[in-house]
């Protein structure tokens, strides 16, 4: 009996130090990556009202965390060459400690007012030194961690991705968490105290996970049971594909996203969908045992990429719903399949930290690619089809099954090239046979792409050529809405659409009209002299109602400020003798919307306008005090808004700048967000009254769309006929709607009002 029970006796302590082990390194692990996610939108959020929420902030933002995510990797790196297990601890609890003292975060104070030129570079030491410490602290832990847990002894502790599987949970709930539940509940500088108190609880978990592993059998022994001594360096060739591997998936995370915002539609909270399908994939290839096996991403992935062929040749505004899932589901597949082959390739525990910084620097290659390089570069979103094509090479090599034909598929590919791609050059039946029929030889070609692959095993070369030809294709025969013209800046993509008999052009971002001009009446002639403002503009509607009752009003030609020129179309709203100043952000669009060929707005109602560019947050804030009679804030006709322009203390500047008598007019049209009641609130908590106009033109036909416009004053009297008009509802504050500032908004809340009413 005794013989029986003594060894279970002695393994017990084992078992529990080796389950102890597993819990605190999963939760050291699990906590710091909820922590890095979370960091970010916080702090660019802080960022936003102090920097004029200009876009280029997030942009930067992301290199900054991208870069940073590299330098901690690189350190955990260089920190476990040492074969001492003191040093490690040692020093990375002193770097945690120090980054903890800078909390909790804040806007360096040294930093005041960006400078005209070198914007980037600028921010870019903003974040630095705000941020920096802590954030390369955090950044370093997923890789340091597993070292360390290597070191332990546990019994997995020869094949320790696993951990970043917990690693990749924690950022996917983190992603999820902040839109849904912290932004919602709680202000920014309460969520900047709880972040802080993690920091604080992570520390400890660290120095745990650092207790243990001093406390371990001797390095010698553990290298015994754990690492595969023998097993040989990477090689230079695959840490190439690594980056490459990362690179792909990582670009194509911001290209698809770009797109669907772009080509298809802008809603609020889009960007979420993709970037948690990304965060997916990692959680599923590096568990124990994957749910999803790789061999069958492996056989889907071609499937997927002749999928994303198909839709970009359908385009998108025919059914949104299919179109935004089909992308998404193509994007997750893919990036499966490139994921999984990272995991399949995975090198021995000793060369764990060297691969992590692979995979770190191959992301962010790929997110300089497509979020600040294709931006310069192309005017369309160009980077999706070329990853798209560059995913058919993130494929293993192959055994070809194409027998006697493999040296003849070159020349049969390029023969087919030639005649899908001269009838583009000709005119006549055949051109527009292929312009009608372009999603059936698109869609064939990479469908012949996908059966190279799954039929035929052939050479991931070979397929890459036959995807990049059917993407082509779809450049080259474009869809029949007219003729295109896409206008692309650091800001986003804008199509210049004519329409078909080239009665209108209309200015576009996804599916939203941000305005139009009537270029042909309905006779076909052309149309002369001064334009007519349309789309929101209208005389009619409520942007036009109240120019027309402020004049009134004041009986003399108005001082008005416009923040936002779109396709120029309120140059024409201005009278004989007045004074209009527009700022914008976008140079791009002021140059477009200057060309008489696009809009005749500008060139026709106001050729001498000199807008002021950069954010109105910023610029319009210089502004002198009481200079203008109405301002015009119409940055709110996108489905995305730029929240830092629709704040109490936001507001606060537009009442300053109002003359006695003046009116701040918002334009907030929105297919998705209830931003009238946001607005009301801001009014309100700046003393200001407030009338809703919301009114179905019923004349869409014409390019005169309903629109959802809401005026603010300091009195009645100051709105004139208005006041008065049953077209106008003067409306209170919702005291259950909590009111927007620089340190709180909710855009999941005015999500659900909007549809919660039917909108």
């Amino acid at each position: 009996m005794d013989s029986i029970v003594q060894p279970a006796a002695t393994e017990q302590p084992s078992s529990s130090r080796n389950r102890l082990l597993l819990t605190v390194y999963t939760a050291a692990i699990f906590v710091s990556a909820l922590l890095l996610f979370s960091v970010q939108p916080l702090f660019t959020k802080m960022v936003l009202p102090r920097l004029g929420g200009s876009p280029a902030v997030w942009s930067v933002a992301m290199v900054f965390f991208q870069s940073l995510l590299l330098a901690g990797y690189a350190y955990a790196h260089l920190l476990m060459q040492a074969r001492s297990r003191i040093v490690p601890v040692a020093v990375h609890l002193v770097l945690l400690v120090a980054a903890f003292a800078t909390l909790p975060l804040g806007i360096a104070s040294a930093y005041g007012e960006p400078p005209a030129s070198g914007y980037a570079v600028w921010l870019l030491g903003l974040f630095v030194v705000s941020i920096g410490l802590p954030f390369f602290a955090l950044a370093a832990n997923n890789p340091m961690l597993q070292a360390w847990f290597v070191r332990t002894g546990h019994p997995a502790a020869h094949d320790p991705y696993f951990l970043y599987a917990s690693s990749n949970i924690g950022s996917f709930l983190a992603l999820l968490s902040y839109p849904f539940l912290l932004e919602p509940m709680f202000a920014l500088h309460t969520q900047n105290r709880f972040w802080t108190a993690g920091y604080g609880v992570l520390i400890l978990l660290i120095a745990a996970c650092g207790t243990l592993l001093l406390r371990s059998p001797k390095l010698a022994e553990v290298d015994a049971r754990t690492e595969e001594v023998n097993a040989p360096a990477p090689g230079v060739l695959t840490r190439l594909r690594w980056i490459f591997l990362a690179a792909v998936p990582s670009g194509l995370l911001i290209a698809v996203t770009a797109h669907i915002s772009t080509d298809v539609a802008a809603a609020p909270l889009l960007w979420v969908l993709p970037l948690s399908l990304y965060l997916l994939t990692w959680v599923v290839v590096f568990q124990s045992r994957p749910l999803l096996p790789h061999k069958w991403m492996l056989m889907l992935q071609p499937v997927a990429i002749a999928g994303v062929v198909v839709l970009l040749a359908y385009g998108g505004e025919q059914n949104l719903l299919l179109t935004l899932g089909g992308h998404q589901l193509c994007f997750f597949v893919i990036a499966m399949a490139c994921h999984g082959e990272l995991a399949r390739t995975r090198p021995a525990a000793k060369y764990l930290t060297g691969f992590y910084v692979a995979l770190s620097f191959g992301g962010m290659v790929g997110g300089l690619f497509a979020g600040l390089v294709a931006p310069f570069t192309f005017s369309w979103i160009a980077e999706y089809p070329i990853l798209i094509a560059l995913a058919a090479l993130c494929r293993p090599p192959a055994n070809e099954r194409l027998d006697g034909i493999v040296k003849w598929f070159w020349l049969a590919l390029a023969a087919l090239a030639v005649a899908l791609v001269a009838p583009s050059t000709m005119t006549g039946d055949l051109s527009t046979w292929f312009e009608d029929h372009r999603v059936w030889v698109a869609g064939a070609v990479g469908v012949l792409a996908a059966l190279l692959a799954l039929a035929l095993n052939a050479d991931r070369w070979k397929i890459f050529a036959t995807v990049a030809l059917a993407l082509a294709l779809i450049r080259i025969y474009p869809a029949d809405e007219g003729r295109v013209t896409t206008v692309r800046s650091f800001f986003g993509v804008h199509k210049i659409v004519e329409t078909p008999g080239g009665y209108f052009h209309v200015l576009m971002h996804g599916t939203t009209i941000h305005g139009a001009e009537r270029f042909r009446n309905n006779e076909g002639a052309q149309i002369t002299g001064r334009p007519e403002p349309i789309t929101y503009y209208h005389k009619d509607g409520g942007i036009g109602q109240a120019v027309t009752a402020i004049r009134e009003r004041k009986g003399a030609p108005l001082k008005v400020a416009a923040i936002g020129v779109g396709s120029g179309t309120l140059a024409c709203a201005a009278a004989p003798g007045e004074d209009w100043k527009f700022f914008e952000i976008d140079q791009s669009m002021v140059d477009a919307a200057r060309d008489p060929k696009n809009f005749r707005y500008i060139s026709s109602c106001m050729p001498d306008m000199k807008p002021v560019i950069g954010d109105a947050r910023l610029t319009f804030a210089r502004e002198p005090d009481g200079a203008y009679d109405l301002i015009i804030v119409d940055a709110y006709s996108s489905d995305a808004i730029p929240i830092h322009l629709a704040t109490k203390e936001a507001m606060k500047i537009y009442k300053d700048k109002l003359a006695p008598h003046g009116a701040v007019v918002m334009h907030v049209s929105n297919r998705h967000l209830d931003l009238e009641t946001v607005v009301v609130g801001i009014a309100d908590a700046n003393d200001l009254k407030s009338w809703v106009f919301n009114e179905d033109s019923g004349r869409d036909a014409d390019y005169i769309f309903s629109t959802d416009v809401v005026i603010s004053a300091r009195e009645e009297t100051d709105i004139g006929k208005l006041a008065s008009n049953k077209s106008w509802e003067q409306t209170e504050a919702d005291d259950r709607v909590r009111v927007w500032s620089d340190d709180y908004s909710n855009i999941l809340g005015a999500l659900y009002r909007r549809y919660r009413d039917g909108e």
